[in-house]
């Protein structure tokens, strides 16, 4: 099942082809070292046979996770773990031969025979500076909208079913539901207000508790004494602050309506 993930889901292989140019270090084995391949003993001299550094053991098939023989050369299933490189320098390593078989590498590193510092020297071409450009602002862009991420987030909605009402033959009342997002990690205790209007309050309990990454839908009634408004919208607004952190709180326009 990891395997198929592999092939098939993870995006990192299709990136590869898009990105990637014969100056990218890829983990690479080096055929002209390798090859011929076959098995020996450890203490039979390989160019007496004919042979090349590749005992052709196949760990490096055996420890890759994608089940790819890298010896084929670079696959889109390879996810650049490079388990087949420590596997092959162990086995390099217990047959006496220079570590490095497979490595990190560039193809034209190994056409031309470049030697390491020539080859950290083409690093810095327009691709490269390019793509870090492109990284970087992504980073900076993630990191100010998580600096600058809004705690709390609240949504305004009427209730249709009672436009407004009179209560008690005192109070003209509208009711309106609050959807309340606290995007915090942390449960937080929030109070309701309302203003615009002289005298207008609100009737219920004005403090509600909301648990951390959640949403509740709070109904909230707002009255105001009959006979002071005209008939019509007014324009008010909620604010919404937690009791804990005064730095926490936000505003949100509505209207009131007088019949």
């Amino acid at each position: 099942m990891r395997e198929q993930v592999c092939k098939y889901m993870c995006p990192y292989a299709r990136f590869q082809s898009a990105m990637f140019d014969p100056d990218t270090l890829i983990i690479t084995y080096d055929p002209e070292r390798g090859e011929p391949r076959g098995p020996r003993a450890r203490k039979t001299d390989a160019q007496s046979l004919g042979l090349g550094d590749c005992v052709d053991c196949g760990v490096c098939v055996q420890v890759c996770p994608t089940g790819i023989d890298i010896r084929k050369g670079l696959q889109y299933e390879c996810i650049g773990c490079a388990a087949c490189i420590d596997g092959c320098n162990q086995v390099m390593a217990r047959f006496g031969y220079p570590k490095g078989l497979i490595r990190y590498t560039t193809e034209n590193a190994l056409e031309q025979k470049l030697a390491p510092r020539q080859v950290l020297a083409r690093a810095l071409r327009p691709r490269v500076l390019v793509y870090t450009a492109v990284l970087w602002t992504i980073i900076i862009a993630i990191g100010i909208t998580l600096y600058t991420r809004v705690p709390l987030k609240v949504d305004v909605i009427r209730d249709r079913a009672n436009v407004s009402r009179e209560v008690d033959g005192r109070w003209v009342e509208n009711i309106y539901r609050l959807q309340i997002m606290n995007t915090q990690e942390v449960p937080h205790r929030f109070i309701i207000r309302a203003r615009g209007v002289q005298s207008l309050h609100v009737a219920d309990d004005a403090a509600v508790e909301i648990a951390g990454a959640s949403t509740r839908m709070v109904p909230v009634r707002l009255r105001i004494e009959a006979g002071q408004l005209h008939s019509g919208s007014h324009k008010i607004e909620f604010e919404v602050s937690a009791l804990d952190d005064a730095s926490i709180v936000t505003r949100e326009h509505s209207i009131f309506l007088v019949r």
